[in-house]
């Protein structure tokens, strides 16, 4: 029987040279031994070992960078720490600043309201007026102009201002480039305006309530002009008012009225117009005298009255022909001169001494007595609304214009060096 056979490695060892070497068998488990073994002795870490610990080195290098110590840059953080700390300050700042202003500002407006309050009251009872003007300042801020003395501008708008017979709607004035004298808001002495415009309403809604009473209303005809329409009570009679007026200044402070055109109508008789002209006095309307003309007894009772035919230019033969033959009657009153020249027959001219015609033509004795006493003046009475503005005590006030619009009468004015409250 054989024996089993281990093989060996026979590997060229030997201390020197020489033909006589002899090979050294070694284990293999020996070299692996020995490549384990460390030379001083100790175990030593092989392949294996460094392989099993690959996985390892790199959390331990992680942990010890993170671990390692550097220096400190306290310059970038000295940097980060003021911006963040600065940022606050910065706000707080801006707000204490903020509400100081809006502090400042409603003391200036309180004290712009408080002056502008005391102003009003002074003015309404200087003025004697049952409400209080509006006051408005202007500029601002209004605690600077205080200090200095001087306002920009005051605007003073004034309701309901008696003048004479009239209430004058609206005053509204402007005033500029304002010294004061006062030691604050409290304690203003006077003001010295040097320049003032302004502007006077005198509304056609106030006219009719004074001066027609509910019966006339006024209203604009043109330029400068103004139309009355309103009716009068005469003699138990409603009698229709129409007049014009033109408005115009009356020197440098004051306007007046002068009324043209007055006229009376009695219904569509007959027409009325104060005076002694040529067209004044009582006229039969066109209407009427062509109705009288349509009437034969009424037309010979004019005929019949020589002041009437004398008159109206028709010859004698002419009107004895026409007395007589009916015919020649209606030839004569259809001619379109005839009804032209019957229209401008004065009949207050012939009232008195024959009445019996104008109770033929239908007009009332009573109201043409009231009529004829009332008289031009009378009648431009109650479209009177003239008024001038007050003379200051110092300075120059004057009226500028005058215009008409829809809504009134307009009256521009200006003043310069005005001294106030003094």
């Amino acid at each position: 029987m054989r024996t089993p056979h281990t093989p060996t490695h026979h590997l060229a060892h030997s201390d020197g040279p020489g033909p006589d070497r002899v090979p050294s068998t070694r284990s293999p488990y020996d070299e692996l031994a020995a490549l384990a073994e460390d030379p001083a002795g100790g175990p030593q870490d092989g392949p294996l070992d460094d392989f099993l610990r690959a996985d390892e080195a790199p959390d331990q290098r992680d942990d010890d960078t993170d671990d390692a110590w550097a220096p400190p840059n306290h310059r970038r953080r000295g940097r980060r720490r003021n911006r963040a700390t600065g940022l606050p300050t910065m706000l707080r700042l801006t707000v204490w600043v903020l509400t100081f202003a809006c502090l400042v500002a409603l003391a200036d407006r309180w004290a712009l309201l408080y002056a502008e309050r005391q102003a009003a009251d002074r003015l309404k009872d200087r003025l004697h007026l049952t409400a209080a003007p509006e006051v408005r300042i202007g500029g601002f801020p209004f605690l600077t102009q205080l200090l200095d003395q001087r306002l920009d501008s005051v605007q003073v708008t004034v309701p309901d201002v008696p003048a004479d017979r009239v209430t004058l709607t609206q005053v509204t004035a402007t005033a500029r480039d304002i010294r004061i004298d006062g030691d604050g808001p409290t304690a203003v002495r006077g003001a010295l305006v040097h320049q003032m415009h302004g502007q006077v309403l005198l509304s056609f809604a106030d006219m009719n309530r004074e001066l027609g009473a509910s019966q006339v209303a006024f209203s604009a005809q043109g330029p400068g002009r103004i139309r009355a329409l309103g009716s009068l009570r005469l003699a138990g009679h409603d009698v229709r008012v129409r007049a014009d007026a033109h408005i115009q200044r009356d020197g440098d402070r004051g306007i007046s009225t002068s009324v043209d055109g007055m006229r009376l109508d009695i219904g569509d008789l007959a027409t009325y117009r104060p005076g002694t002209g040529r067209t004044e006095g009582l006229h039969l309307t066109r209407a009427a005298a062509r109705r009288v003309t349509q009437e034969a007894d009424k037309v010979k009772a004019l005929l019949g009255v020589p002041e009437i035919v004398h008159r109206m230019g028709v010859p004698d033969s002419a009107v004895h022909a026409a007395l007589h033959d009916e015919d020649k009657l209606h030839r004569l009153t259809g001619a379109p001169r005839f009804l032209h020249q019957l229209t401008r027959v004065n009949l207050v001219d012939v009232a008195l001494a024959h009445p019996e015609v104008l109770k033929r033509l239908g007009v009332d004795l009573s109201l043409l007595t009231s009529l004829t006493k009332l008289t031009r003046p009378q009648i431009a009475d109650r479209f009177d609304f003239a008024f001038r503005i007050p003379n200051p005590p110092s300075g120059d006030l004057r009226l500028q214009r005058v215009a008409v619009d829809k809504d009134g009468i307009h009256v521009y004015v200006s003043g310069a060096g005005l001294l106030l409250g003094k």
